[in-house]
């Protein structure tokens, strides 16, 4: 498959998974977490889809087009290894909704993105609360979510924290 038709796959199957949050996170108060603000197309989505909740950015810079840029207050820059480890824990059980876009072509990075993901955000989220990503992550104490119809399980990644923990 070219880069091209992965690159659509994957869009559009994180756009599915985000378009259908809204409604799965009705009754799930708490704040949103985008990590990766990129040209900041996906965080002009999520400042659509969630305008009634504040959205925390996490970058190393800021890159994005102009007009999709956070307030300061609401964006987190520097190394994530310190400031999404800050986040999980000031808002520990506060966050309806992570999405994480850390993916780069360097198998090393991505594997030290996806546990550091692992590691922070089952923290972070709150119960019923929602984490996709572009990576894979080794999350068992969050369930799978399956993807929406029309979208393989493959291409985008999505986990629920349960609503109550089990002992």
């Amino acid at each position: 498959m070219s880069r091209l038709d992965a690159f659509v796959h994957r869009v559009t199957a994180q756009r599915a998974l985000l378009n259908a949050a809204r409604e799965k996170l009705a009754d799930v108060p708490g704040v949103v977490f985008e990590l990766g603000l990129g040209n900041g197309r996906t965080f002009d989505h999520l400042r659509e889809k969630f305008s009634d909740r504040p959205i925390f950015v996490f970058d190393k810079q800021v890159r994005a087009h102009p007009a999709c840029i956070p307030d300061e207050e609401q964006m987190r820059l520097g190394d994530i290894d310190a400031t999404l480890g800050q986040a999980a824990d000031e808002f520990r059980g506060l966050v309806a909704l992570i999405h994480s876009d850390l993916g780069s072509h360097s198998p090393e990075h991505c594997a030290r993105m996806s546990a550091l993901v692992s590691r922070y955000a089952p923290t972070a989220l709150a119960p019923g609360g929602l984490l996709f990503s572009d990576l894979p992550l080794d999350v068992p104490q969050l369930e799978n979510v399956p993807p929406p119809e029309g979208i393989e399980a493959n291409w985008y990644h999505a986990f629920r924290k349960p609503r109550e923990e089990s002992s």
